[in-house]
């Protein structure tokens, strides 16, 4: 097993770029008190990264536990890819496997790319058609992730023309204090709104008065420019 997490860690070494390295560990706001304080960043980029998930994608369950606990953020997301490529291709046993293993570990989707790139295509997918009581959990959960996990997670059912998750957690999470929260909901709103331009307005009808102001931002962001207006000026 270790040969292998040894192959995967030089490789993606191999594609270090110093110069991406200082970038991404600002981007991701590492710094101390900030979000993502601590995180590890080699300095590469996700097309790279996906190269080097590809590559290793039999990798065991185990393997994968491992590489995802790392501390260096690049090995964490090449984990989460392997999960998302093999979920894909996965039978129902195998599915679940991987369902638990990812939220038995959501403290190590600790970055926004992290979950945005694994949440919809794991816990979304594997939800779709089974209860989705975990969401309403995750989304009333202390942890900031776990809030997104929640939100970004009912993308799959906005795929499939299916709102009432969003809405609902969306809801739920109107009064979150973070930043990273007021965007996501925001974008799920507004994917909504893309699908379905009556059903994200009856939602802000109701609430967009109460929403943070990067949330409604957001979520508004494709609308005619007088009904943005008015929005932003709560005159609707």
């Amino acid at each position: 097993m270790q040969t292998r997490l040894n192959s995967i860690k030089k490789d993606l070494q191999a594609e270090s770029d110093p110069l991406k390295k200082k970038g991404l560990s600002r981007f991701f706001k590492t710094g101390k008190g900030e979000y993502g304080e601590g995180d590890i960043f080699l300095g590469v980029t996700v097309p790279k990264i996906r190269r080097v998930a590809k590559k290793y994608k039999d990798v065991s369950l185990d393997e994968i536990r491992t590489l995802l606990r790392s501390l260096i953020h690049e090995e964490r997301l090449t984990a989460l890819l392997i999960l998302v490529e093999n979920f894909r291709k996965a039978d129902e046993t195998e599915k679940t496997e991987i369902f638990n293993l990812y939220l038995k570990n959501t403290k190590y989707i600790n970055n926004w790319d992290l979950v945005d790139l694994s949440a919809s295509r794991i816990v979304g997918e594997f939800l779709k058609d089974k209860p989705v009581d975990i969401l309403y959990t995750l989304a009333k959960s202390k942890s900031l992730w776990e809030r997104r996990i929640a939100i970004i997670s009912t993308f799959q059912f906005i795929w499939e023309g299916r709102f009432a998750e969003t809405l609902k957690i969306s809801k739920i999470l109107l009064t979150d204090r973070h930043d990273l929260i007021h965007k996501a909901v925001g974008w799920m709103l507004r994917e909504v709104g893309k699908r379905s331009f009556k059903t994200e307005e009856g939602f802000l009808k109701k609430h967009y008065k109460k929403m943070p102001r990067t949330m409604l931002r957001y979520s508004i962001e494709k609308f005619p420019e007088k009904l943005r207006l008015r929005y932003l000026t709560g005159v609707v």
